[in-house]
């Protein structure tokens, strides 16, 4: 008897330990987003880059990633350390200020990011007023003219190179494209988030209840599409302080309406299916059916719809920023970076790294959407 329960104890630890990870339905729409080859690539180029952006400060940086200095190990990076630690005296150390460079290498070293200019660094030692060309278009000895031993110094390095030119300010296009890509896609990340939550929460309400409730939100919300967004956006923001949460909050009082109609409609497909039936009549609450049984099915059709909505939403913060009503001056955008190649047709990179940044990131969020959506295809999935 207890070998026989030995054995039912190890089969039920086997089967535990042999259950997919994936539901067999769940796999079928996997095989089928990685059957689109441009969007299952898509996905893993995205997905690469913007895992760089969230380490942007050890890509591009004015202050070293790691440094000795008298036996010291230093994070600068990390941590703002006093000039008075190398023998100055201001409250806040300038790495790229040769005397600084020289005392530490006399007592210690230096490891650089590849750029060594974080999005707001200035430079100083451009060969030509701003903004300056990529430098790679110049000559070495035009390149360096502005250091202090020209061609020779030490800091006319691969480092200090402004691989895509500078801006109007004299900050280094490319760091500043680095920066610009990691804050679009975390605003239009936590905006789509934020804007689902709401909007699925409303639409499951709405498609649940039906009747009055449904009826009353659906006039408020033809009510609250009618207002004229833009313009209302361009409103608040010349009001208000412009900051990342200020423009967060305003946009969210209007994105998370494209969520409602979807969620709404499954809602109301399925509320009264025997299964919604059968859990009413065995006492189940309200808020267990819709968030437990009904809202996993209506999510298939919002998780086709988002990746289109995360792409809307990086382009209106482009839009607005392209317009002066997006984030502070001085901010990493990409609209800031259009703005100042209309302003500056003679400067042609600076308009063309910008449409070229923004073109790629929204093709491929563009093509893991299609990919998204082939995935949960029930004429694919279920044939």
């Amino acid at each position: 008897m207890s070998d026989m329960l030995a054995k039912a104890q190890v089969e039920e630890v086997r089967e535990k330990v042999a259950r997919p990870w994936l539901s067999p339905l769940n796999q079928r729409r996997w095989q089928n987003f990685k059957a689109n080859r441009r969007g299952y690539w898509s996905l893993w180029i995205f997905l690469i880059l913007f895992v760089l952006s969230l380490f942007a400060e050890f890509i591009a940086n004015d202050k070293p990633v790691l440094a000795s200095y008298n036996g010291e190990i230093l994070f600068p990076t990390i941590v703002d350390y006093p000039e008075e630690k190398f023998g100055g005296f201001l409250a806040v150390t300038d790495y790229r200020d040769p005397v600084i460079q020289e005392e530490i290498e006399a007592n210690g070293w230096m490891i650089w990011p590849p750029i060594r200019y974080s999005y707001r660094t200035v430079n100083n030692e451009i060969p030509e007023a701003a903004p300056a060309k990529p430098s790679w278009l110049y000559d070495r000895e035009t390149r360096c003219q502005r250091y202090f031993e020209g061609a020779d110094d030490p800091n006319c390095t691969l480092g200090n190179f402004n691989w895509l030119g500078t801006d109007d300010q004299a900050r280094d296009v490319a760091a500043r494209v680095i920066y610009g890509f990691r804050i679009s896609v975390l605003f239009g990340l936590v905006l789509t988030a934020a804007s689902a939550i709401i909007g699925v929460t409303a639409g499951a309400v709405q498609g649940y209840f039906g009747g009055w409730t449904d009826l009353i939100f659906q006039r408020v919300i033809e009510i609250w599409s009618s207002i004229p967004v833009l313009y209302l956006i361009l409103i608040i923001a010349a009001i208000l302080p412009p900051g990342f949460f200020i423009l967060l909050g305003i946009m969210l009082l209007f994105s998370w309406v494209a969520f409602v109609g979807v969620v709404r409609a499954e809602f109301l497909r399925a509320r009264n299916f025997e299964y919604v039936n059968a859990a009413r009549a065995l006492g189940v609450g309200n808020a267990t059916i819709m968030f437990r049984h009904l809202l996993p099915n209506a999510m298939v059709a919002t998780l086709t719809f988002l990746p289109f909505i995360l792409n809307g939403s990086i382009t209106t913060l482009t839009s607005l920023d392209f317009l002066g009503f997006g984030l502070p001056p001085g901010s990493a955008s990409l609209g800031e970076l259009l703005r100042q190649g209309q302003r500056n047709l003679n400067a042609p990179w600076l308009g063309i790294v910008g449409f070229l940044s923004l073109s790629v990131m929204l093709s491929l969020l563009i093509f893991v959407g299609e990919a998204v959506r082939d995935a949960f295809d029930p004429r694919k999935t279920f044939r």
